[in-house]
């Protein structure tokens, strides 16, 4: 059973109570009061950070309107309008330029491709006739002297590099001897097969120049000695006055060839001091190419004039051009350009050929007393 409460008790709870109440209640008003004022402040302050915004704006705007100010801007719009346009008119003319360059470049590459298979056609259709009507390397001395234009009974070509030695290259090192570059030496073919009259390029070294001569006298059909008269130019080694009477008998364009060729040597061995080509010399490098019986022919200087064989008429353009139509596209760059130009293609040396040559070297006024001296 519970225990009774004291009436002593009873009145302190009451009182608490009470008071709690009245406690509770003033701290309800005092909240409300501190929000409200809260509230009340922040609309005031809202209200001035309003009213000061609006100020500084219609400020600005005022400024804007200003008559000076707005000239101010305007000109400065109109300066950045201009810069602009300035840079991008700039960007414009350097692209064009680039577009203008680029064009120029694919025109340049555009005609050195259609020149080079001009060229390649020009070279498959000889080799299809066979030999075109204006070559020069690979036909008989007296056919290549019909066709120049010159009256003298010598081939063009072999007086221009001639004359090109005589006046500036006598004095090159080992000339007639040392190694040409091949691919020059095939251009210089070409270009001479194109048009046998022109002139050297310039630029083009005394020992390449040296090589083309060899090239042209070892791409004859048949040597500047003849077949007919190979012994009995041979056996005339020892005397000059058999030898005179012997080479007489040669047919004229043969016989001036052969003094022009012996007056250039000539005029090298007399500057064997610098070049170190004396005669004996020049006749071990020259005798192959201007001596040779048949069937000895010097078969290694082919590769610079050679055309394939003619083609079957049922034969297709394709096995011509595979013959060496990449070799014409790389103009040799697939091989090393300055190798060495052989003369004897393993053939024995015919040391009573060089004996000739060197007494036509030698003694070259006392053998062709009756020829129009060559005169430089």
């Amino acid at each position: 059973m519970p225990s009774a409460v004291s009436p002593q008790w009873q009145e302190k709870a009451s009182d608490f109570f009470q008071t709690s109440g009245f406690k509770i209640k003033e701290a309800g008003n005092s909240a409300g009061t501190f929000v409200g004022e809260v509230a009340k402040d922040a609309k005031v302050n809202v209200a001035d950070a309003a009213e000061k915004v609006g100020s500084v704006v219609k400020s600005r705007w005022a400024i804007f309107q200003q008559p000076s100010t707005r000239h101010a801007m305007q000109e400065r719009f109109i300066a950045a309008a201009a810069t602009t346009s300035m840079f991008l008119r700039k960007g414009f003319s350097e692209t064009k330029e680039k577009v203008v360059v680029g064009k120029i470049k694919v025109e340049e590459v555009a005609k050195m491709t259609a020149e080079k298979s001009k060229n390649l056609l020009t070279d498959i259709e000889r080799w299809q006739k066979g030999v075109a009507s204006t070559d020069v390397f690979g036909i008989p001395i007296e056919l290549a002297v019909q066709h120049q234009q010159s009256s003298t009974p010598i081939p063009t070509i072999l007086m221009k590099c001639a004359d090109s030695l005589i006046l500036s290259g006598l004095n090159s090192l080992e000339l007639f001897k040392a190694q040409g570059d091949k691919k020059v030496i095939r251009q210089l073919v070409s270009f001479y097969n194109q048009d046998p009259n022109a002139s050297l390029p310039e630029g083009v070294s005394s020992v390449d120049i040296a090589a083309l001569i060899k090239c042209y006298i070892a791409s004859l059909p048949e040597p500047l000695t003849t077949f007919e008269l190979f012994d009995d130019i041979r056996n005339a080694r020892s005397s000059i006055h058999l030898m005179r009477n012997i080479l007489k008998k040669l047919p004229t364009v043969n016989y001036m060839t052969l003094e022009l060729i012996t007056a250039l040597l000539l005029r090298v061995s007399q500057k064997s001091l610098l070049n170190k080509m004396d005669a004996r010399s020049l006749a071990m490098e020259m005798a192959p190419i201007i001596m040779w019986q048949k069937d000895h022919r010097p078969e290694h200087y082919k590769q610079f004039w050679i055309q394939p064989p003619k083609l079957d008429s049922k034969a297709s353009l394709d096995s011509a051009s595979s013959y060496t139509a990449w070799d014409m596209l790389s103009d040799g760059e697939m091989k090393d350009a300055s190798s060495s130009i052989p003369l004897d293609d393993g053939m024995p040396v015919d040391f009573h050929a060089i004996e000739v040559i060197q007494c036509l070297i030698e003694h070259h006024n006392a053998v062709f007393t009756d020829a129009n001296e060559t005169v430089w």
